[in-house]
């Protein structure tokens, strides 16, 4: 429909034959995409309710690590971190993306953070980095290099990467709860892992794990709205009757214990403290660009498969499954990793569980501003948010990770080996190394071996013999007497 046509038109009805008017209704094209105001706010909050378990699982990944001198982050800061960062890159993405896709900090990401990046430089070291990739993704898109970048990796690889990253986070659930802990150097075993804590499950806090852990499963199974976020509060509920009746010495980072006042003030310490480049001279300069290259890829090809998954979900996109304006949207999420990093919460990167939203019917960016405004409303709930035990919040790494593998793996071409095998490699040896950047440096390296050993070198873009090759001098430096 021409321009002239459309401002000739009666006002338009929303569903239910109810006129649509106004500058809200126009700006967000709420009527336009066939939505309801009623429609984009019951979108918001099933979307804030489904992903709000960041608010816990962000603070305990993040406060669990050390960086090189021994600090940890302050839980109460990083519950204020999530939410501001979540509220402003979310509402951004609603008002430039118009779009009803919400944003947080990205589980494994985080992880990339605390176990790779921390314990080698400071935490404001380890936020720079994930600014500077930040930085860098924006550049990407505004020189039109991003989604180039992205058709360089494989499509069977980018998959891999994802289902990697989530094996490795249901690895991490497993161990921040107490269900398996890692067996000390003195016991002089090959084995690494064991059940619980002396290769038996004992005590309460692991048994609250299991019970949220088989609790998020069957409400997922049920197909249940917010899932996880019913799972946490159910099972911090029991965790809190639990430590009032058995009087549990410890479960860890917190103790589910009720707070005197659960409204508070927010603490912004945080906020702000990043050196852009201290970690280049913690772990030197080849390293570092890694670490970058690292936390940049993660985010990459997760919000990315995110963003079309979740637009494609809206009927957002085109006849050839591309979506209008998405250059706007892939900035903000640029902008969104970097402004993660700037408040010391890590990465912040487009939610999957958008698609919560997507189901109650909503199709614009006002869905945003609901879902922006609720993560503003529990900034001044932060002693709650920091009250809830890691044994009721880690049962969503297995449920994540489960959900990413089921949603990945069938896609991959197990046909050709010479990217099945390097998209094997790139999954299992991210839990195993308990790094993220050796299951992608293993994982191009292989692909590139293979497909030259199968005669294939033509197909192999330019890209992936530099990102390679650069890999693959890193993992000899030690060799070459340069670390």
């Amino acid at each position: 429909m021409s321009t002239s046509a459309t401002a000739k038109a009666p006002a338009p009805e929303q569903p239910g034959g109810t006129p649509a008017y106004g500058a809200l209704d126009r700006y967000f094209k709420i009527s336009e995409r066939g939505s309801s105001l009623a429609r984009e706010v019951r979108g918001g909050f099933a979307t804030f309710f489904a992903m709000a378990y960041i608010i816990v699982l962000n603070p305990i990944i993040l406060g669990s690590a050390k960086d090189m001198y021994g600090h940890q982050l302050d839980n109460g800061q990083l519950v204020t971190a999530t939410c501001v960062t979540a509220a402003f890159t979310t509402l951004l993405m609603g008002v430039i993306g118009n779009v009803p896709i919400a944003l947080a900090a990205g589980l494994g990401v985080n992880s990339v953070v605390a176990l790779q990046l921390a314990p080698r430089m400071s935490w404001p070291d380890a936020m720079g980095m994930v600014v500077l990739a930040g930085f860098i993704v924006m550049l990407l898109v505004a020189t039109g290099l991003r989604e180039r970048v992205m058709n360089a990796v494989p499509f069977g690889l980018r998959k891999a990467i994802s289902i990697g990253i989530g094996l490795f986070i249901m690895l991490i659930g497993l161990v921040d709860s107490g269900f398996v802990s890692r067996i000390p150097d003195a016991a002089q075993t090959t084995v690494p892992l064991q059940l619980g804590a002396d290769g038996h499950l004992n005590g309460w806090p692991v048994l609250v794990f299991i019970l949220g852990a088989l609790l998020t499963l069957a409400l997922i199974v049920r197909k249940v709205s917010g899932a996880i976020l019913i799972s946490i509060v159910a099972m911090t509920v029991v965790a809190m009757i639990i430590d009032a009746v058995a009087k549990i010495p410890s479960w860890g980072l917190t103790t589910p214990k009720w707070p005197g006042n659960p409204v508070a003030s927010p603490d912004f310490g945080l906020i702000g403290d990043v050196s852009l480049f201290g970690g280049f001279d913690k772990v030197g300069v080849l390293t570092g660009v890694l670490f970058v290259f690292t936390v940049l890829l993660s985010c990459f090809f997760d919000a990315m498969g995110t963003i079309m998954g979740v637009s494609d979900e809206a009927k957002l996109t085109d006849a050839q499954g591309q979506m209008p304006g998405i250059n706007k949207v892939l900035f903000v999420d640029g902008l969104a990793v970097a402004a993660g990093g700037a408040s010391s919460s890590s990465a912040t990167t487009a939610f999957v569980e958008s698609t919560a939203g997507v189901g109650e019917g909503a199709r614009t960016g006002f869905a945003n501003i609901i879902t922006g405004g609720l993560f503003t409303v529990a900034l001044f709930l932060t002693p709650v948010a920091t009250m809830v035990p890691s044994q009721a919040a880690t049962p969503a790494l297995l449920a994540v990770g489960f959900m990413i593998l089921a949603n990945s793996v069938k896609e991959i071409d197990w046909a050709d080996y010479t990217i099945a095998i390097p998209a094997f490699i790139t999954m299992v040896m991210m839990p195993f190394t308990y790094s993220i950047t050796n299951g992608i440096g293993m994982g191009f390296i292989t692909f590139v071996v293979l497909r030259l050993a199968a005669g294939r070198g033509k197909e192999i873009p330019v890209a992936m013999y530099v990102v390679s090759a650069v890999f693959a001098f890193y993992y000899l430096m030690p060799a070459l007497g340069l670390t």
